[in-house]
């Protein structure tokens, strides 16, 4: 009778492991204080599925231990407290974010710069919350003085890192970017092919949403107002990722003044331009969350012309008294086509003219050849 019952009981749960999921099939939790949300469409069974939910929880955990600065036990607080100018050895994941971060630095000329944790602390953004009140200029100014990301050399080839300065170095622009990548490694090692991974707006797809129809998966770029969850655009993405970074969410108010949580690494001070959301496509959302970073820094005109330099696919939100203007880097038209980047009403960015003032004259241009 027992060998009965265990037998049932076995069959029962083969059954249930091996039951087919209708898809899509939707996977939700939080991390790293925001949400994430997998979707595949890949035939699955319920078993499968929770070895697949187990796998990528997995590596968000693995980057949460590595690079987050909510928790003491951190692989990137430890860095933090080692001794300056001393070598610490470091994973392979926490080197690979540090280099893309001081790539993008430098390609930014200081606009992105993971130096700013102290400065970001100051203004109340972060783990070491304080009043939101306005910093005194010469605390400011004190805690400038050694923000910089020359303060941080990685040696890859020895898979080492140390601090020259006693800067406290945040990767918050750039490990959702790297954990979003991570999950999205894991899936294709799986051999999933049609997938979409959102961890708080950072999103990559692959494949299709639908492999009958052929039909690609649609993200929405957010219109950029306090309260609201609304799509300015609709836009396809297969076989690639797209990171925002926007000034409307995150924000403290001061006498009538708005003080944004992005912060001017070169000024110390949030920034105060009209830009309010910069969207970043590319292959990798590491790299597209840190260049996202450094462009809502430096403003419309700077940003695109960074894209242009860096070739980069970039989509730009820009106030414009009550309305919104949406600007596309060339790189963004290429890569969509004009057809529908016209279908939803985005300008394609020009060089403005220069002043008649800054005129080259005719006698000093170049003769074309």
């Amino acid at each position: 009778m027992g060998l009965l019952l265990s037998l049932v009981i076995s069959v029962a749960g083969c059954s249930e492991s091996d039951r087919p999921l209708e898809p899509p099939v939707r996977f939700e939790g939080n991390i790293f204080g925001t949400f994430y949300q997998v979707t595949i469409m890949d035939p699955l069974t319920q078993g499968e599925s929770l070895e697949l939910e187990a796998g990528f929880k997995a590596e968000l955990e693995s980057v949460d231990q590595a690079m987050s600065t909510y928790r003491d036990d951190s692989e990137l607080i430890a860095f933090n407290e080692a001794p300056l100018e001393e070598w610490q050895p470091l994973s392979n994941e926490l080197i690979e974010v540090l280099a893309i971060s001081l790539s993008v630095a430098e390609a930014s000329h200081g606009a992105f710069d993971i130096t700013v944790g102290d400065l970001v602390n100051l203004w109340s953004f972060g783990p070491g919350a304080r009043p939101e009140e306005v910093p005194a200029d010469d605390v400011l100014a004190e805690q400038l003085a050694q923000v910089g990301f020359d303060a941080v050399e990685v040696d890859t080839q020895n898979m080492q890192a140390r601090r020259t300065r006693d800067v406290f170095v945040d990767l918050s622009g750039v490990a959702k970017g790297h954990a979003t990548d991570r999950v999205a490694a894991y899936l294709n090692q799986q051999g999933i092919e049609h997938y979409l991974v959102n961890l708080g707006g950072d999103l990559i797809a692959r494949g299709v949403r639908d492999e009958d129809e052929q039909t690609p998966w649609r993200i929405g770029i957010e219109v950029p107002e306090d309260g609201q969850q609304r799509a300015q655009h609709i836009i396809p993405l297969e076989s690639m990722s797209v990171a925002t970074s926007g000034d409307y969410r995150n924000y403290f108010e001061v006498d009538g003044q708005r003080y944004s949580h992005t912060i001017d690494p070169r000024t110390g001070r949030p920034v105060t331009h009209q830009l309010a959301s910069v969207s970043v496509f590319h292959p990798s959302n590491a790299w597209a969350d840190a260049w996202a970073t450094a462009l809502l820094v430096v403003g419309e005109q700077d940003a695109m012309q960074l894209a242009i330099e860096n070739n980069l696919k970039v989509l730009l939100l820009v106030r414009d008294g009550e309305q919104w203007r949406s600007i596309a880097s060339p790189e963004f038209v290429n890569y969509f086509g004009e057809t529908l980047v016209d279908e939803l009403g985005i300008e394609q960015f020009s060089t403005p003219p220069l002043p008649a003032t800054e005129a080259v004259p005719a006698s000093q241009s170049g003769t074309g050849e």
